[in-house]
C-alpha cells in the first residue's frame, strides 16, 4: 500500500481570508500551484481558493461597476469551505477514487497537526511510471511533452510560453505539425537591448537536430556534442513529417547515468 502521506506536497501554502483576489493569484503564480488554504484565527483551515474559483468570476466584464464589485472581493467570499480532506495514512487509491468520484483536482492532507499536506491528480499519476530495466534508447529516457508554437508568434508572446511553461525552448511548427525550427531563450537575449518584442519567431528560429527513437544515448550524446547543443528534436523515422515525438536533453542523459544500477555507476 502506498499511504497519501508519501506522495503529497508539503507544506500547504495559505493565505489570508481578507486577501485580495490578485494577492491570491499571485500567490498561486509565484508557488506554481492551483489552491491555497484560508485558515482561521487558530490556524485551521476553512477553506480554499483555487484558480478554478477565480476564473468563475466575471473577469471579462467591461463597465466598472462589475470591476468594482470584483475588487471588492476576498479570499474568504470566494473559498470553498470546508476544504475537502483526507487523512495521510489513507490508501493512495482512496484518494485516486475520491478525486474520480468527486470530481477535484486535489485533496488537502490531515494528520493530528491539522492539514499538513496536499495531494493532487499530477501526484497520483507518479504511481503509474514503471521503472524501465534497460533504459538504452532515446525512446526510453526522452521527455515527451513538449511546447510547440506557429511561426507567426511574437518574441514577446514565445518569451510568455517559455515563462508560463517553464520551457527553454519552443518548437517552432507549421499549421501540419511539421518542425519548422527551434527558438531558445538564448535566441531571444539579443533583443532585450535592441527592445524588439514584435519580431516573429521564424527570423530567430535555428534548423532543428533531430534523432530517432530507437538510437542509443551514445548517439545522441555524440550528436550534442559535434553540433554543441543540449538538445535534440525525437522524431518518427517513419513520419518525420508530423510533429515530434519529444525532446532528448542533456539533463535527460545525465540522469540515466546518475540512475542506481546505471552502467555509468557499476
Amino acid at each position: 500500500m502506498t499511504r497519501v502521506a508519501e506522495l503529497m506536497s508539503s507544506p500547504v501554502i495559505t493565505c489570508a481570508g481578507d486577501a485580495t483576489l490578485g494577492e491570491v493569484a499571485a500567490l498561486l503564480l509565484e508557488h506554481r500551484i492551483h489552491g491555497v488554504v484560508v485558515p482561521d484565527e487558530t490556524g485551521e483551515a476553512v477553506g480554499v481558493v483555487s484558480d478554478s474559483d477565480l476564473l468563475a468570476g466575471e473577469w471579462l466584464a467591461a463597465d466598472d461597476d462589475s470591476l468594482m464589485t470584483m475588487r471588492a472581493l476576498t479570499a474568504r467570499d470566494l473559498m470553498t469551505s470546508p476544504p475537502v480532506t483526507i487523512d495521510a495514512e489513507a490508501d493512495a487509491a482512496d484518494a485516486a477514487a475520491r478525486l474520480r468520484a468527486e470530481r477535484l483536482a486535489r485533496l488537502f492532507v490531515t494528520a493530528r497537526a491539522g492539514v499538513v499536506g496536499v495531494v493532487a491528480t499530477s501526484d497520483l499519476v507518479r504511481l503509474l511510471v514503471r521503472p524501465i530495466t534497460a533504459r538504452a534508447t532515446v525512446a526510453d529516457v526522452m521527455t515527451r511533452g513538449i511546447v510547440i508554437c506557429r511561426g507567426d508568434t511574437t518574441a514577446a508572446q514565445a518569451a510568455r510560453a517559455m515563462t508560463d511553461r517553464r520551457s527553454r525552448e519552443l518548437v517552432v511548427c507549421s499549421a501540419e505539425g511539421r518542425a519548422l525550427g527551434v527558438v531558445t531563450g538564448s535566441d531571444l537575449l539579443p533583443l532585450i537591448a535592441a527592445d524588439k518584442t514584435d519580431v516573429p519567431v521564424t527570423e530567430l528560429m535555428h534548423e532543428p537536430l533531430s534523432i530517432a527513437r530507437g538510437e542509443t544515448l551514445r548517439e545522441a550524446a555524440d550528436q550534442m556534442l559535434e553540433h554543441a547543443v543540449h538538445r535534440l528534436l525525437v522524431v518518427d523515422p517513419a513520419a518525420p513529417d508530423q510533429i515530434p515525438l519529444g525532446t532528448i536533453t542533456t539533463t535527460d542523459v545525465l540522469v540515466e547515468m546518475a540512475a542506481p544500477g546505471s552502467v555509468w555507476r557499476s
